[in-house]
């Protein structure tokens, strides 16, 4: 490709907005010509992510000081409930991956019951796909609007899908235990997320009502071919980065561990970015951190029948703006892993 495709990140003062600038620097295919940030705005880059000031980056401007005319993707991670009037009065030529929940959910009454507001842009959601890669990816090739998934799902559902499809396992009685990093919580001052809050100690939260419920139970109806509920309880662990899901579930009458571990492998190992790991290791977040990569194992139960997933992400990366960073290589007919095949940061 000859020219660079023209960026604008919305939000960019957030923790996915600073990925997203990470990984997008080294694209040879990519220039950021735009950032907002509403409570930043007028502040240099460096100002707000050191980290990054050494790099020659637009300044953080309000919203309504972009010119998105020569533009031609934009990145949005505001925050949920905003982000669909923000989406709605875009250019219509701009391509669009969002970041927040606004657009996952297919149908407007179950977006109403969980996010507690009537959907504000009806006909933009019925255009939306969804951005599992591995699970959508010719969809994704010709959208114009991608609704990236949430960390939650993307950890537990990858493992599930592929035993779902093959009917492996039961569709009743999953129950998915999962703990996220606290950068998963955002970058605004709440005092349950302050130092001492939160080192040394863990805790759950949203149980039994956490949005990420309805979006997981989507996704696997879509791999199972019915409807489904699933027990899903969310931790919040004293580290910055990195998620992890360990998923229980039954296998079906007549079915093995062993079939089961050969349909995940048969359904990733072509995946750039999702491996399952050999019989006996299990996987650690510190193996997938500030990386776009997922590791999966499975492990046969103590009672008869049972399977443990577990799966590993960085919840910022894979979970975030390294799955829509994949996403917008799809979209421009990239190599899927452009920008993204950094090692994990290790120790």
């Amino acid at each position: 490709m000859s020219e660079k495709i023209k960026i604008i990140i919305l939000g960019a003062s957030g923790y996915t907005g600073a990925e997203l600038l990470r990984l997008l620097l080294p694209h040879p295919y990519v220039e950021i010509v735009g950032l907002s940030a509403e409570r930043n705005a007028g502040h240099r880059v460096a100002e707000v992510f050191p980290h990054l000031g050494i790099y020659d980056l637009p300044a953080l401007v309000h919203i309504d000081e972009l010119d998105f005319s020569k533009a031609d993707l934009v990145f949005c991670a505001l925050p949920h409930g905003t982000t669909q009037a923000v989406i709605a009065g875009l250019p219509k030529h701009l391509r669009v991956v969002d970041l927040s929940a606004d657009f996952r959910l297919r149908d407007p009454q179950l977006y109403a019951q969980w996010y507690g507001h009537e959907h504000q842009a009806l006909a933009l959601q019925r255009e939306a796909v969804y951005g599992l890669t591995e699970l959508h990816r010719a969809e994704i090739k010709s959208a114009r609007l991608v609704a990236n998934p949430g960390c939650y799902p993307t950890a537990s559902s990858l493992p599930l899908i592929p035993l779902l499809k093959q009917k492996l396992i039961e569709t009743d009685g999953i129950i998915i235990d999962a703990k996220s990093g606290v950068s998963g919580a955002g970058r605004a001052v709440k005092q349950n997320y302050l130092y001492s809050e939160v080192t040394g100690g863990m805790s759950a939260y949203g149980v039994a009502n956490h949005r990420h419920t309805p979006e997981i139970e989507q996704i696997l109806a879509d791999a199972s071919g019915r409807p489904l509920r699933v027990t899903f309880t969310p931790h919040l662990i004293p580290m910055a980065r990195g998620m992890m899901a360990t998923v229980y579930t039954r296998l079906r009458p007549g079915k093995t561990v062993a079939e089961a571990r050969a349909a995940l492998r048969a359904a990733y190992d072509a995946e750039p970015f999702v491996h399952i790991l050999p019989e006996g290791h299990l996987p650690a977040t510190h193996h997938v951190a500030a990386s776009n990569h997922v590791h999966i194992s499975l492990v046969p139960g103590a009672v008869e029948g049972q399977v443990i997933l577990l799966s590993v992400i960085d919840n910022l990366v894979k979970g975030a703006s390294g799955q829509a960073i994949q996403n917008m290589n799809l979209m421009y007919g990239f190599d899927e892993t452009l920008a993204l095949t950094q090692a994990a940061v290790f120790p």
